[in-house]
């Protein structure tokens, strides 16, 4: 029998494949890819530039900086819970390089993005090309090369059947709630546009069924005993527990049980702030009663958490010596820290199944109601340092307090760096799991504009805040020019 084939050019078979991916979650379909972002020069022109423009189903956004298209991507990607991303292409050379900070940063908070940077000739008849970099020791290798230490995934596409097989490795990465990051694909200028019959098969539509996996039953019940032993326990509620949709789950729980619950920077939202189990910000930047907690608790049950170093204060939050850690995670490598038992699933499902396994068990009234004094007297610290003083410059906080309440409850606050973070995770009076939007595994100076633009485009009827810090006004303001010129306000 005869295999059905369609003549493509590279660049033009990588966008119709991209455009007929789609994920699945709870029933609920949507495109993987919502487009591409790119800037057009030597190496990616007449490859993806053409092919775009014999693509319009598939939109392409024209960028300003290409370090700021992946932080878009990121954004969107972080607001559409991890089920939605962009492609982004560049040229080769610093246009590719440009882009190696974002990615890292997209690696760093568990976020998917894909990468396609122009790549000098994989025929090498002609080189040195502009922008190559050149290697006493080898003919394979460019500054793409550099990508492979921040991406997940990392290929060099040298010949059209390869994308046959690369294409839904990069896939596979990007859709993993356990694997997901920065996914590259180095596709050099001659490859782009040489053609080749593809299977037809390899075109048509594929849905990503996204699994809420359930964790082992035996880990579970040791989990469910460790808890009951425990007179002190706390959770550590971290970005898992927003992407895999489990906030109702942890309010049951906690509710159920009586156990506080400490916020990270990307976990803040997780409950609202005013929930009296709920202690605040933990860490570095933690509420005193999240820290006192923390210096005490004999169990700590971290769901969707990296530990991160500002979450652990560098090791030092958690000070009993008798300390056990309980892990909920997707990602058995982050179940495993701190020599934590690890509980390797979806974050919803794994809650939803520890409430059942402790559903006559609660900590004792005077632990439960230590936690509700300790909201309520943060919240007053709040307030006060929400109060405008009668003085000619405001201060940080007055200024994040006016803004907070300003705003409307689904809005969001989106902010990177510099000192403003710290005092965001402390004060910000969140109610909403996606009204606090801080990029702060990598805490990268010039995200906020570009991030708050990808905010936006995946949710229009929100409104975006963008809180600069540091330098990051001055490093990349440049992505104005595209919100005004796609009409997203920010």
């Amino acid at each position: 029998m005869t295999m059905s084939t369609i003549k493509r050019t590279v660049a033009q078979a990588t966008l119709e494949y991209l455009k007929k991916q789609y994920t699945e979650r709870d029933g609920r379909e949507q495109a993987l890819f919502a487009g591409c972002f790119g800037i057009f020069g030597h190496g990616n022109l007449a490859g993806f530039g053409q092919a775009l423009q014999q693509t319009p189903d598939f939109r392409y956004y024209l960028v300003r900086n290409e370090q700021a298209a992946v932080h878009t991507a990121v954004g969107y990607a972080k607001m559409k819970n991890r089920l939605s991303t962009f492609a982004c292409t560049s040229s080769i050379g610093p246009g590719a390089t440009n882009m190696i900070t974002a990615a890292a940063g997209a690696t760093i908070n568990r976020l998917p993005v894909l990468l396609m940077p122009g790549d000098i000739f994989a025929q090498r008849t002609v080189a040195p090309v502009l922008q190559q970099l050149e290697s006493a020791y080898s003919q394979d290798l460019s500054v793409n090369d550099c990508f492979k230490p921040v991406s997940k995934y990392w290929d060099r596409i040298n010949r059209p059947e390869q994308l046959i097989t690369a294409l839904p490795e990069a896939m596979r990465v990007l859709c993993s709630p356990a694997d997901t990051g920065a996914v590259t694909l180095c596709i050099p200028q001659d490859v782009q546009t040489e053609a080749f019959d593809f299977p037809a098969e390899m075109f048509k539509e594929r849905i990503w069924h996204v699994p809420r996996t359930r964790p082992d039953q035996r880990a579970l019940q040791r989990a469910a005993e460790l808890i009951r032993a425990a007179r002190k326990p706390m959770i550590i509620a971290g970005g898992g527990v927003i992407y895999s949709e489990a906030e109702e789950a942890l309010e049951k729980l906690v509710h159920q049980t009586g156990i506080p619950v400490a916020e990270t920077f990307a976990g803040k939202g997780s409950m609202a702030y005013n929930d009296p189990h709920n202690l605040g910000a933990c860490g570095a930047t933690g509420t005193e009663g999240a820290n006192v907690f923390s210096q005490a608790a004999d169990l700590v049950i971290g769901i969707g958490t990296r530990y991160s170093d500002f979450t652990t204060a560098s090791k030092t939050a958690f000070q009993n010596r008798e300390v056990k850690f309980v892990n909920i995670n997707v990602a058995e490598f982050d179940g495993h820290k701190h020599s934590g038992l690890a509980l390797t699933g979806d974050a919803r499902v794994v809650l939803e199944e520890l409430s059942k396994a402790l559903k006559d068990y609660k900590v004792e009234d005077s632990y439960r109601n230590q936690a509700a004094r300790y909201n309520q007297s943060w919240d007053e610290k709040v307030a006060q340092a929400y109060r405008v003083e009668d003085k000619e410059i405001p201060s940080q906080s007055e200024v994040l307090g006016a803004v907070n309440e300003f705003m409307e409850p689904d809005d969001v606050v989106l902010c990177a760096s510099g000192s403003a973070p710290g005092d965001l995770h402390k004060l910000w009076r969140t109610r909403n799991s996606k009204g606090f939007h801080l990029e702060y595994g990598y805490s990268c100076m010039g995200y906020e504009i570009s991030g708050g633009l990808g905010a936006k485009m995946a949710d229009p009827d929100r409104e975006i805040y963008v809180i600069l810090g540091d330098g990051g006004y001055l490093m990349m303001p440049s992505e104005i020019v595209t919100s005004l010129q796609e009409g997203y306000k920010l």
